[in-house]
């Protein structure tokens, strides 16, 4: 039993775009059946490549910004897309800091923010 798929009837294969004719004539049926499937394939990944620049070409030309309106964790996302520098090195510096330093600050800082956030949405 073969591995390949067997040559259906109603397929026959056709000889692919850019192929050299002499190499096609002298192909057997199975050969061509897999160069007919190598050039599709070809073609696929040429088609995902493409579609991967255009996505990428569409991203550089969109505007970043952070929404306003957004939660707090997409503002938070959004700027560390933004800011990837001043990520690392907030991460960095909050490392050398340490966690009791962290927990001291965090809980001088809480109440303020709060406060900060009570005040904005009234």
């Amino acid at each position: 039993m073969s591995s390949s798929p067997e040559l259906k009837p109603a397929e026959s294969p056709v000889k692919p775009v850019g192929l050299d004719a002499a190499l096609w004539d002298e192909a057997s049926p199975e050969q061509k059946l897999l160069l007919s499937r190598i050039s599709r394939q070809r073609a696929r990944i040429k088609a995902r490549a493409s579609a991967k620049a255009q996505a990428a070409a569409l991203r550089q030309t969109q505007t970043a910004q952070v929404d306003g309106e957004a939660s707090l964790p997409e503002r938070l996302v959004t700027f560390v897309r933004l800011h990837p520098i001043a990520t690392a090195a907030a991460g960095a510096l909050l490392m050398v800091v340490g966690p009791r330093k962290l927990i001291r600050w965090g809980s001088v800082a809480l109440p303020w923010v709060m406060k900060l956030q009570q005040r904005s949405r009234s």
